[in-house]
């Protein structure tokens, strides 16, 4: 068996032309569980973080800005943000089978080793690692890597679904119901949410920016990116340096909209109107 081709990228890829050809190739995709995939891994050997725009992210995220000694570490769920260009690269590539276009982000587990202070210098490893099935259509797994010289200090593993028929839409698994969690707080989210992290995390998604372009793909209104929701409930839950989070994203959040922010132990959710689940999740020590 031959080992995966690596490319070593000099800088982070821009992201507008790479949406731009993830768009045009999307009409020309058709999704299955069996097709092939992409097995290139992307490296970024050296990167370092951009202040400004981690101070954007903090700040639409509700995260502490900055730190009076200059040692502040990332937030725990950042470098998603870091690998994303090159996750972009890969999933916008002809060879990838999903349509770019309203690919749905269902899931993240995260891995912190460590805190990982802003002020240093990181590689990055991003590969596709495989496809599956999924009740809604089909199912793809990103998976990011994030090095202090030879070590992993951070590591994800997310899931994005691409919308289509299936021989069986119904739900064959369900989930053991649980009581809901204690509310917490009550948010209020602004229309232009999905902007304002699309314009700090780079993800320009349309199902995320306008009612107009989210309509496009099923969608009565823009929702909330995924990663956005995870990353405000940790901003309010706290992660330990050494950390596992795990969530996943169970119905979009519309925009504008009000949700409540729920949770108790290491576990947290966010819920609707109705109490309609969004978002569930848990933190635990590693």
């Amino acid at each position: 068996m031959t080992s995966a081709p690596t490319v070593v990228l000099p800088h982070s890829p821009a992201l507008p032309p790479l949406l731009a050809r993830g768009a045009l190739l999307s009409p020309f995709k058709r999704p299955r569980p069996e097709a092939a995939h992409p097995r290139t891994r992307l490296v970024l050997p050296a990167l370092r973080v951009d202040t400004a725009r981690l101070a954007a992210y903090e700040r639409v995220c509700g995260f502490p800005t900055g730190s009076p000694t200059g040692e502040a570490a990332l937030p725990v769920t950042y470098p998603h943000v870091l690998g994303f260009p090159l996750a972009m690269r890969l999933m916008s590539g002809p060879d990838f089978p999903l349509p770019l276009l309203g690919l749905v982000h269902t899931s993240i587990r995260i891995t912190r080793h460590r805190a990982t202070p802003a002020t240093g210098a990181y590689g990055l490893t991003v590969y596709v690692d495989g496809l599956a099935p999924h009740r809604r259509g089909t199912q793809a797994a990103v998976v990011t890597e994030m090095r202090d010289g030879g070590d992993v200090v951070w590591e994800s593993r997310s899931t994005y679904l691409a919308r289509h028929r299936t021989a069986s839409g119904r739900r064959k698994d369900q989930e053991e119901e649980r009581e809901p969690l204690p509310a917490v707080a009550e948010w209020r989210l602004a229309g232009d949410v999905g902007r304002r992290y699309g314009a700090a995390s780079g993800d320009r998604n349309p199902i995320h920016l306008h009612p107009l372009t989210a309509r496009l793909f099923g969608f009565p209104r823009a929702i909330a990116h995924g990663m956005w929701t995870v990353a405000r409930c940790l901003a309010a839950h706290g992660t330990p340096d050494a950390a596992e989070v795990r969530a996943d994203f169970r119905a979009p959040v519309p925009l504008p909209g009000t949700v409540t922010y729920a949770a108790e132990g290491g576990r947290f959710e966010l819920r609707g109107d109705g109490d309609r689940v969004h978002v569930t999740g848990e933190v635990s020590p590693v």
